[in-house]
């Protein structure tokens, strides 16, 4: 493990990656965040319930099985 320190310790910069990445982890936590609260309501009820549909034809008239 000295080994690996001490080769990132020479490293010029690298002390910004862990920042960075940290960051980008809050920030696009942050936007999945927002956008579920800001969902369409009404869409995320179809969704839900589309599982349960008994009225959904499951298979399209032009999909060859």
């Amino acid at each position: 493990m000295k080994i690996v320190s001490h080769t990132l310790e020479q490293i010029a910069g690298i002390e910004i990656y862990p920042i960075i990445s940290l960051l980008l982890f809050f920030i696009f936590f942050i936007v999945v965040g927002f956008m579920v609260l800001t969902a369409d309501k009404e869409h995320m009820e179809e969704m839900k319930n589309l599982p349960l549909d008994k009225h959904t034809d499951l298979h399209d008239e032009n999909h060859l099985t």
